[in-house]
């Protein structure tokens, strides 16, 4: 089975001015994707619940939370035409689905364009046809070093004026030109501009907001988690796997969870169960290689997943970030999805989960 690491995510995006050429250094981790319509399994969807103790790991009893009236004002979003059966903004990860959240984006006054809500990416980037219709040609475009979770490559970079959706606008920036591996989407929504905004991205209701965060919310039913800052404005969890104590990346570009061979070598005590073979293709279209197997319980404060599925191996990314050594695990789409509600309070360093009615 293989996986199409196909968005711009748990991506750096790192710019530095190079030497000689117009040669920018950027970094573009591209964590994981599944591969969209290829027939591919996916593996079972993971169940959170409520966790009783931190350690050791066991199976806490489900409970059903209220899911009260949220109390907030939401702005209408803009239109996003959507030809495929599918919500528009945010998809929830279903039993035979992995989830997707889309942000639509004003690039220069035009669109929306349907971007890849991205918390793993420091930089926003766009596929070519988002540049050809914006009237930007290719041919006078600068090169840029993007660096994906598999390897890197040069490619085009175009200037854009403004980007804009809900409260958060970028003025004056350069976008990357990287490969449509993006299942159907135009490009990704990295982190800049995002150091005083928080995200509300509402599985039920089809709805995804970007707005200042104005203090903390007092929200009946949600169960708030503090983040840590990595390099690089990753925000990240402090989690135990099977009792063993991670770092888990918020990254809401990744389909699917991997893990790095610290963590993997950490939890040997657990065996190896069902150990399935995967190809990983980054957004530079290398393509690495990774073991998945099922985690035992992941703890994460009082909340506890079951039957995640990591893909292990020491990827490019984790070079880049310095977490070769220690315990790590990137958290995808295939394990926030499965929530009723996220939000994620960059200003605050919070998030805050409200579980989905069993």
């Amino acid at each position: 089975m293989a996986l199409t690491w196909g968005v711009v995510s748990a991506s750096l995006l790192m710019w530095s001015t190079a030497a000689a050429a117009s040669e920018l250094q950027t970094v573009v981790p591209a964590t994981g994707a599944l591969a969209a319509g290829t027939g591919s399994a996916v593996a079972p969807s993971p169940s959170v619940t409520t966790a009783t103790a931190p350690s050791p790991p066991l199976p806490a009893p489900a409970v059903d939370l209220p899911v009260p009236n949220p109390g907030f004002a939401e702005p209408d979003m803009s239109q996003v035409v959507v030809e495929a059966p599918e919500p528009r903004f945010a998809a929830p990860t279903l039993r035979d689905r992995i989830g997707r959240i889309w942000a639509p984006v004003l690039i220069n006054g035009r669109g929306p364009y349907r971007l890849v809500l991205d918390t793993g990416a420091t930089h926003s980037a766009i596929i070519a046809q988002v540049a050809s219709s914006l009237g930007i040609p290719l041919a006078a475009a600068s090169t840029v070093r993007v660096t994906g979770v598999t390897g890197s490559a040069v490619v085009p970079t175009v200037a854009v004026d403004r980007m804009e959706v809900g409260d958060l606008a970028v003025d004056s920036t350069m976008l990357p030109i990287v490969a449509d591996v993006f299942g159907g989407a135009q490009g990704v929504l990295g982190t800049e501009g995002l150091s005083d905004k928080r995200i509300l991205i509402d599985f039920g209701r089809d709805r995804v907001v970007i707005s200042r965060s104005r203090g903390g919310l007092e929200r009946s039913g949600f169960t708030t988690l503090p983040l840590r800052q990595l390099r690089d404005h990753l925000l990240a969890l402090d989690v135990r796997v099977g009792g063993v104590r991670a770092k888990a990346v918020i990254d809401t570009g990744a389909q699917v969870s991997i893990g790095n061979t610290a963590l993997r070598t950490a939890l040997a005590r657990h065996g190896r169960k069902d150990v399935k073979q995967e190809e990983i293709e980054g957004v530079t279209l290398d393509v690495a290689h990774g073991d998945m197997m099922q985690a035992p319980p992941i703890e994460v404060g009082t909340l506890q997943f079951n039957g995640v599925y990591i893909t292990y191996g020491d990827m490019y990314i984790f070079d880049r970030w310095h977490l070769l050594r220690e315990p790590t695990l990137v958290l995808g789409m295939d394990v926030l999805g499965t929530v009723d509600v996220l939000v994620i309070d960059y200003r605050l360093r919070e998030l805050q989960i409200r579980l989905r009615r069993s």
